[in-house]
């Protein structure tokens, strides 16, 4: 047989390509002799480099030591070359919320995402894709277009320190020492389609995940709103409430374009081709349910798989039955961790044993 396994992650327990290593592992361990083919997948969050850079042959990864973290602190960040001349760069990796010591949505920042374009730009990047998601700030992308070199002025003429609180202060933009994008564009990998302003906006949705309270998601709308006066482009325009807004920012500064980052990452890894001859597809996550199926990662190999016509199976820590009959048929089957460990707990405490016990099973059905 020809397997793809192609996990989004189980989050907080096992990335995307610790899921479909252990999956193979246990389909191996029954069935030493199949064709298997492991694409980790994303969907333009966290992970989303790990799992282009893991289904690439080339790929490289460099190292960029003394960005800014999202709290001033000092971190290393990394970006992917791929082959083709395209530069790869996750701000989760510099400006994500893990990073932070304590919360502070007023004043955290996206700089060490700008630094490293700065420094895929001075290696020669031709394009850029962004994976904006598990972003710490709400600051418009403030922060990575200064590090780019655009100059955010007070009333003064002095810059705006970072974070979106500060953005309320923004009376103009200066871009004449703006680095230009690279020839070959930008382009922005998000999977939410949220606008930038308003009661489904990045202050109002996200905020509270990033530790702001009713006083301070009123401070960063205000904040984003000035923003929007000072650098034009479109706030409303879906999407653009990504990564705190970072979307909006690049859109109106770079002319960056968003898209739906399943897709994207689907075909970064060549899943299509992955697919043909394919008798089998097994697909994952931690939570199944009925978002799964509208642009995440799960939901995009499942719309692939069935576009050319071939057998799934939805391995997943639970699942919400909703998600099971949304499916509108028995393919994909769909089995739980939960279940085989005999509780969610069980599952959460050894995720790779049980992903390991669920190839093994799914090999012994074949």
């Amino acid at each position: 047989m020809k397997v793809v396994l192609a996990p989004d992650s189980f989050k907080g327990t096992a990335t995307a390509t610790e899921a479909a290593t252990a999956l193979a592992a246990g389909w191996h361990s029954v069935r030493p002799q199949d064709e298997l083919l492991t694409r980790p997948m994303a969907d333009g969050g966290e992970g989303t480099m790990a799992a282009v850079v893991a289904a690439t042959p080339g790929a490289v990864v460099r190292r960029v030591r003394g960005c800014t973290g999202p709290d001033g602190r000092p971190v290393t960040g990394a970006y992917a070359l791929l082959p083709d001349g395209t530069v790869l760069v996750e701000l989760a990796v510099a400006s994500g919320l893990p990073l932070m010591a304590a919360p502070a949505p007023l004043t955290a920042t996206t700089r060490g995402t700008g630094q490293l374009i700065t420094a895929a730009l001075a290696a020669g990047a031709r394009r850029i894709t962004v994976a904006l998601g598990g972003s710490a700030s709400t600051d418009g992308g403030a922060g990575l277009l200064t590090a780019l070199g655009l100059r955010l002025l007070d009333g003064q003429g002095a810059q705006l320190p970072d974070g979106g609180a500060a953005l309320a202060g923004a009376r103009r933009a200066d871009p004449s020492r703006l680095l230009p994008p690279p020839p070959g564009g930008v382009r922005l990998l998000t999977d939410v389609t949220n606008p930038l302003l308003g009661p489904d906006g990045a202050a109002a949705v996200y905020g509270p995940q990033k530790g702001a309270g009713p006083r301070e998601v009123r401070l960063l709308e205000a904040g984003l709103t000035r923003l929007t006066v000072v650098l034009g482009g479109d706030p409303a325009s879906p999407g653009a409430g990504a990564a705190g807004g970072t979307a909006y920012g690049l859109a109106a500064v770079w002319d960056a374009v968003t898209t739906p980052g399943a897709g994207a990452v689907a075909d970064l890894l060549r899943l299509d081709e992955a697919l043909t001859g394919a008798d089998l597809v097994i697909t994952g996550e931690g939570r199944f349910d009925a978002t799964s199926l509208r642009g995440k990662a799960v939901g995009e190999v499942l719309r692939r798989a069935r576009r050319a016509g071939r057998p799934t199976v939805v391995i997943a820590g639970e699942a919400a039955e909703p998600a099971v009959t949304a499916t509108e048929s028995a393919d994909p089957a769909v089995h739980t961790l939960t279940r085989l460990a005999g509780s969610a707990e069980a599952a959460r405490s050894r995720p790779l044993h049980w992903l390991r016990r669920a190839g093994a099973l799914l090999a012994a059905r074949y």
